[in-house]
Order: structure tokens, then sequence, then C-alpha cells
């Protein structure tokens, strides 16, 4: 090859180099791998974040309750006939607390019911008859969460949008109704004093209104609502939400708060005069369903603002670490230098 042709095909060389380059660029820029990649951490810093967020979510399967494949029947309590006595023997344990749960009493007022609302089938997982949803996507960020329908009188516990409880609540009567709206836990005590009597021990307190003094806990469940504004629950639920509730978290002195407790919502009406929602269940075993749909449509007004508190408390928790440890340290210190200067 002589210099001329050399001269000639340098450029064109060169030319094809660098389209080569560019193309290596290329798919280095347009690659789907993002995770080891330089540039695309250098350009979109803001995403490589909202990843990394989302890989601290822990993996929560969705709760899915199988609908509901039994009935239910009427079991007239006060007859004395041979099934009835049959049913008082046969149904203890679980199976009594089932049947109590869902028509809103406890064991000292089952005899105010004529007629109580029993299951074909009496479910190991008390999960299957609940009203509520098994999952609800608006609250998959939210850590824990406690919904409270007025009009069936029932409550439901959410952990990442997944439901883990449920139970039955006596709210407030038509002439002192319960406070509706979002509210955070506050205070609790395994045995407080209502403030309408002193002869009203309140076990397992949560004050979810601390002005209003309302709260949830163990009291009489008539199967109706009857309570001066609290969110009565049967001994067994209250004392399980008691231990399971998350209360705010005060300043120095205790005037103010520095983090809010567990968020709840109570919402929605009784059928005052009606019959009663869970009598409903004799003639179709969802007659109390509440659909996800509709739990979403209540929740996300309120979502924002569960979400902030939660944000709050989770920074304030790790304050109050930081400042333990600091303080841990400075009581180590100097007790270091005092044997240090004894010796």
């Amino acid at each position: 090859m002589n210099i001329k042709t050399i001269k000639n095909t340098f450029p064109l060389f060169i030319a094809f180099s660098l389209f080569l380059i560019q193309c290596k660029k290329d798919e280095s820029v347009s690659s789907p791998d993002k995770k080891n990649n330089p540039i695309t951490e250098i350009l979109n810093p803001g995403e490589k974040k909202e990843e990394e967020k989302k890989e601290e979510k822990p993996e929560v399967p969705d709760v899915v309750i199988p609908r509901k494949d039994f009935g239910f029947f009427p079991w007239v309590y006060k007859n004395k006939d041979s099934v009835s006595q049959q049913n008082k023997k046969e149904f203890t344990g679980k199976a009594l607390y089932t049947i109590l749960a869902l028509n809103r009493l406890d064991r000292a007022n089952i005899g105010n019911a004529d007629t109580l609302v029993v299951p074909a089938k009496i479910e190991e997982d008390f999960l299957r008859y609940s009203p509520f949803p098994g999952h609800v996507t608006t609250l998959e960020n939210v850590k824990k969460f406690v919904f409270f329908s007025y009009p069936i009188q029932a409550f439901g516990v959410y952990e990442y949008g997944n439901l883990i409880k449920w139970g039955p609540t006596s709210m407030g009567k038509k002439s002192t109704p319960t406070k509706r709206g979002l509210m955070f836990a506050n205070w609790k005590k395994e045995v407080a004093i209502s403030t309408v009597s002193d002869e009203w021990k309140l076990r397992w307190n949560v004050n979810v209104a601390n002005f209003d003094g309302i709260g949830w806990h163990q009291y009489a469940m008539p199967g109706y609502p009857a309570s001066h504004s609290c969110l009565r629950m049967l001994e067994e639920d209250a004392k399980w939400m008691y231990t399971w509730v998350d209360t705010w978290i005060l300043n120095k002195g205790g005037a103010t708060t520095r983090a809010k407790g567990t968020p709840l919502i109570v919402y929605g009406d009784y059928p005052w005069g009606k019959r009663r929602p869970w009598k409903k269940l004799l003639d179709s075993p969802d007659a109390n369903n509440i659909s996800e749909d509709e739990m979403n449509k209540i929740i996300e007004p309120q979502l924002s603002e569960i979400i902030k508190e939660q944000d709050n408390r989770e920074a304030v928790v790790k304050q109050i670490e930081m400042e333990k440890k600091a303080k841990a340290d400075s009581l180590l210190a100097v007790k270091t230098k005092d044997s240090a200067s004894m010796n």
C-alpha cells in the first residue's frame, strides 16, 4: 500500500473508530441494567434513592380471605328445648368466642339476645368471618392502623395493608356518640377509672382522644352501641390490642407531644331503630362486608397525615436512641476518667 493510499484511508479509519466508541457509549447509557452503571447513578440519583427506599419495605404478601362458603342459622337462646341445651354444651372455647363476637356480646350478656346468629361452620381462623377486606392497597406503606366501623360495630387491625385481626365493638349510644374521623393512640393504662363515673373500671384502656376522654378498652358488650362515647371490646381483644398498639411520645415535661401513636379512623353511623346489621347474616353471609374500594375511599383523604406522623415517629425514635447512646457514652467516659485518676 503506497503512502497516498494510506493518507486517503486514515481519515476513514478514524471516523469508523469514533463511530464504534460512540456506539459503546450509547449501549452503556441505554443499558437496562442500572444497578452497576455509574452513568445512570450520576444522571438519575433520585431514581436510585427511590429504588433503595422500595427495597427497605418488608415483603408482606397480600392477605386473601376466601369467600364465605357457609351460611348462618338462628339460635333462639332462651328456649329450653333439647337443641338449645345441646348448643350450650357444644359451643365452648373458640366456638363460643366466635358466636359472641358475631353477635357483639360478651359472656355476661349472652342472655340479652333472644336470637343468636350462629355460623353453620366454626372456622379455626376467625379472619374467615371478617367483614373487612384482607388487603387494602392504600395502607401498604402504613405500619399499623385500626379501622372502626360504626355501622357494623366492628374493628379491623392492619399492618402494611394486611388484615391481621378483627373483632366486635360497642361504640357510643345515640345520645353520647363516639367521635368520628382520624385519631391517634395517646396513652394506655391496664386499669383506668372512667371520667363519667369513678365506679367504672376500664381494663386495658388505650386513650385516643385525650381531652374527650375517649379510648378503646374492655367493658360490657350488650350487643348494640351502649357506651358513653368510648369503644368497648371483649376482654381477649382489648388485652391483645393493649400489647400491640404504639402510644404517643411526649416532650420533656410531658406537656406537648413529640410523636403520635398508632392511627385509627372511626367511620360511619349506626342504623338506629332498624334491624341489627349482623342479623342480616342470616339472609346473606356477605351482608356486613366492606369492600376494599370503599375502605380506600375512606382512608385516602387521611393518608398524607397518617404517613407524615408515621415518618415523624420513626425520626423521633431514632433521635431517642441516639440520645440514649450519647448519654451512655458520656457516663462511660466519666467513669473511665474517674477510674484512671484513682489509679
